[in-house]
């Protein structure tokens, strides 16, 4: 167990904390500014990792193995560096909805040649941008085309213009060298596109206004099966990309 306890990755034991302390997987987004699917997928590793069939079993299991104190968390819950127990549960609503104080949450670039996953993640800016009104139902609609189009450019190999059409926060902490060279490194060995269907478009509810994440199922001239998530936030009258994962 201590085996596979040290197998697994940061992030994974981050969200586990957080579970063994009360957390839901909402609550835990919340927290981390990241999507529920995102902390449905460290806890689905951890659970492979530590072949247990419950979450809340793993989390139990790490924290055991930590001490269970504050000192072993870590990660700093964002706002909350050293919270206790009673501290991490959900925090008091306001108009029905969870009230938490804000914070610019900065993702990092993450290549993982083992898991064949390419991801270019930059978590969305969670402070609200000024003059930058809440997408409607009907302008939301045009995600799953605003993807499609972002991913063409992608596709014919135009680096620089696909990275101009990325998120602020994106570009703030992505050169266009960086994007190019690891766009290079990630997508151009998987060869021509051959074909794209959509598979889901889903709304995620986080500040400041949400954001659309839109999946397709791919196929590629060197790599027949593949879905394709794209995460894309409202800047003023268009859609930004904020994240894409091949996987």
């Amino acid at each position: 167990m201590a085996e596979a306890l040290q197998n697994l990755t940061d992030k994974e034991k981050q969200t586990l904390r957080l579970m063994g302390r009360g957390h839901d997987a909402k609550s835990m987004a919340r927290h981390l500014g990241l999507s529920v699917h995102t902390i449905n997928e460290r806890l689905r590793e951890a659970r492979r990792k530590l072949s247990v069939s419950s979450s809340r079993e793993a989390a139990r299991l790490l924290l055991d193995s930590e001490g269970d104190t504050p000192d072993s968390l870590g990660d700093t819950l964002l706002g909350e560096a050293g919270a206790t127990r009673a501290q991490a549960q959900e925090a008091p609503t306001a108009g029905g909805r969870a009230f938490r104080p804000p914070w610019v949450l900065a993702g990092v670039l993450i290549m993982s040649a083992l898991l064949g996953i390419f991801l270019l993640a930059m978590q969305p800016q969670t402070a609200a941008a000024p003059n930058q009104p809440a997408a409607t139902s009907q302008v939301r609609a045009d995600a799953p085309q605003a993807a499609r189009d972002w991913l063409a450019i992608v596709d014919a190999g135009r680096w620089e213009e696909s990275w101009r059409a990325t998120g602020e926060q994106f570009r703030a902490l992505n050169t266009v060298q960086a994007w190019t060279s690891a766009s290079q490194s990630a997508r151009v060995p998987l060869g021509a596109m051959v074909s794209r269907t959509n598979l889901s478009h889903e709304h995620v509810y986080a500040p400041p206004h949400g954001y659309e994440t839109v999946k397709f199922r791919s196929s590629f001239a060197n790599r027949p099966s593949a879905v394709e998530t794209v995460t894309l936030a409202r800047e003023g009258d268009a859609w930004r990309v904020v994240a894409y994962v091949i996987d």
